[in-house]
C-alpha cells in the first residue's frame, strides 16, 4: 500500500506565487545610434559657437576702449574696460525719445496686429464660411506679390498718414504668414464640438471667440505677438520713408543718425581718426542697447513659442 503525499489546502492557499521577472523595456542603443548622437552633439555645439561667439565679442567690444576696438584687439573679453561707448550714446537726448517711440510702436503695433490677425484667421478657419477658399487664395496671393514701395507710399500719402505714428503701425499691421499660422491653429486645435456646445447654450460667435477660443490659444497668441513685436522693434525703413519729424523717430533710426553723425569727424586727420574709432565703438554699444529689450521679453514667451508653432502646423 502506497501513501500519496498531498499538499494541505491551507498550505496551498498560503503559498505565494513566484514573482514574474519583468522584462527590461529599455532599448539599447546600437553603435550606429551612438555615433549618430555624437555627430548631432558636435554639430549643435558648432552652431552654438557660431552664434554665441559673435555675441560675446559684441558685448566685450562695447565695454572696450575705442583704440582697442579699432585695432581689432578685442575677442571674448573687454580690453581697457570702459563705459565711454555707452556714455556717448546715452548722452544724446534723442535716445530716450527714440526708445519711447519704439516701445509705443512695438506695443501698440503688436496689439493691433494680433487683433486683426485673429479677426481674419478665425473666420477663415470655419469651413461653413461662404467664399472661404477665395479669401484664403487672396491671403496667399499677398505672400507672393506686393504692390511695391511707390504704390504703398502713394496709398499712405492718400490716407493722410505721412509723418504720423500710424504710418508705422498700419501698413505692417497684418502678415499673411501669421494669418496662415493662426488659421491652421484654430482649425486643428479648436474642436468643432465646442462650437456646437456653445451654440446650444445660446452663445454668439463673438462670445465663443472671446470666452473659448482665445483662452485656448495662448501659445498661438504668444507666437504671433513675438513675431510682430520683434518686427516692429527692429523696423527702421518704414520710419525712414514715412516720417519727417525727429520726435517720431524710433530707436533704430535715432541710432543710425547718431552713428552717421559721429563718423564725420573734424577737419584734420587726428580728429577724423578719433571720430572713426568712436564710431566703431558706438556701433557695438548701439547693438547691445537695441537688443536688450528683446532679450528681456523673450523668456516670458519662449515657453509658448515652440508649442504654438508646432500645434499650428500639424494639420493643414
Amino acid at each position: 500500500m502506497t501513501l500519496e503525499t498531498a499538499t494541505p489546502p491551507a498550505a496551498a492557499a498560503t503559498e505565494k506565487p513566484k514573482p514574474r521577472r519583468r522584462r527590461s523595456t529599455t532599448v539599447q542603443d546600437t553603435r550606429v545610434d551612438r555615433v549618430f548622437m555624437v555627430g548631432v552633439y558636435i554639430l549643435l555645439s558648432t552652431f552654438l559657437l557660431i552664434v554665441f561667439v559673435p555675441l560675446i565679442n559684441i558685448v566685450a567690444s562695447s565695454f572696450s576702449s575705442p583704440a582697442a576696438v579699432s585695432g581689432g584687439r578685442v575677442f571674448l573679453w573687454p580690453v581697457e574696460f570702459t563705459f565711454i561707448g555707452y556714455e556717448a550714446v546715452l548722452s544724446n537726448d534723442q535716445i530716450l525719445t527714440g526708445f519711447g517711440n519704439s516701445v509705443f510702436y512695438a506695443v501698440v503695433g503688436t496689439l493691433v496686429s494680433v487683433a486683426l490677425t485673429v479677426m481674419i484667421a478665425y473666420p477663415l478657419s470655419r469651413t461653413e464660411l461662404v467664399g472661404r477658399k477665395v479669401l484664403i487664395g487672396g491671403v496667399l496671393f499677398t505672400m507672393l506679390f506686393s504692390g511695391g514701395l511707390i504704390p504703398t507710399y502713394m496709398v499712405v500719402r492718400a490716407l493722410g498718414l505721412l509723418d504720423t505714428r500710424w504710418a508705422i503701425i498700419l501698413p505692417a499691421a497684418i502678415g499673411a504668414w501669421q494669418v496662415l499660422i493662426a488659421m491652421t491653429f484654430f482649425r486643428s486645435s479648436i474642436p468643432g464640438e465646442l462650437y456646437e456646445a456653445a451654440q446650444l447654450d445660446g452663445a454668439s460667435d463673438l462670445r465663443f471667440l472671446w470666452s473659448v477660443v482665445l483662452p485656448l490659444s495662448k501659445p498661438l497668441l504668444a507666437v504671433i505677438a513675438l513675431m510682430y513685436g520683434i518686427g516692429q522693434w527692429n523696423s527702421y525703413f518704414s520710419a525712414l520713408i514715412y516720417l519727417r519729424s525727429e520726435d517720431l523717430y524710433p530707436l533704430q533710426l535715432v541710432l543710425r543718425d547718431i552713428l552717421i553723425v559721429n563718423t564725420r569727424g573734424g577737419t584734420n586727420i587726428a580728429d577724423q581718426l578719433a571720430a572713426q574709432q568712436m564710431a566703431d565703438l558706438m556701433k557695438f554699444s548701439l547693438i547691445v542697447i537695441s537688443t536688450v529689450p528683446v532679450l528681456l521679453v523673450y523668456p516670458f514667451v519662449a515657453r509658448h513659442f515652440t508649442k504654438g508653432v508646432m500645434l499650428g502646423s500639424v494639420k493643414g
